[in-house]
């Protein structure tokens, strides 16, 4: 089995109510819940986590293909949200609404959104996900 990570992300918590320190290959993130939850709001919640890589994963998928092409769009931006619905199981559906600050014709519009939903994030969270968890002695 081949991991995608060298260095595991690590997180862990002490009794500071919902603060979770993570550890990643070169630093530490702080995850909390917002005040309205019981957190401190020191850092993103988890789901807005979720929805950073996504964001972060797509922008700089496409600064590749831009650059590849050379493409005079210096600045995107771009707004991710989500939203659920309990239907017969929980229906979630992130919402993804790309900026270009260029005018970028609609052939060059179509191929950014081929290539946004190309990035690796996007294609973990369209696949089947299997989750194993296990205690670590």
């Amino acid at each position: 089995m081949d991991f995608l990570l060298e260095k595991p992300v690590k997180g862990k918590i002490g009794i500071e109510k919902y603060k979770v320190i993570l550890e990643w290959r070169n630093g530490q993130l702080i995850s909390d819940e917002p005040l309205e939850l019981g957190g401190k709001d020191l850092g993103p919640d988890p789901y807005t986590l979720l929805l950073a890589s996504l964001a972060s994963c797509t922008l700089s998928t496409l600064r590749m293909y831009i650059d590849r092409k050379e493409w005079d769009i210096p600045n995107i931006s771009i707004e991710v949200n989500m939203y659920q619905e309990k239907m017969e199981n929980l229906s979630t559906t992130i919402t993804r609404k790309i900026h270009l600050g260029n005018d970028v014709d609609e052939l060059q519009k179509s191929r950014l959104l081929a290539i946004a939903a190309k990035c690796p994030v996007s294609k973990l969270l369209e696949n089947k996900i299997s989750l194993e968890s296990s205690f670590i002695n």
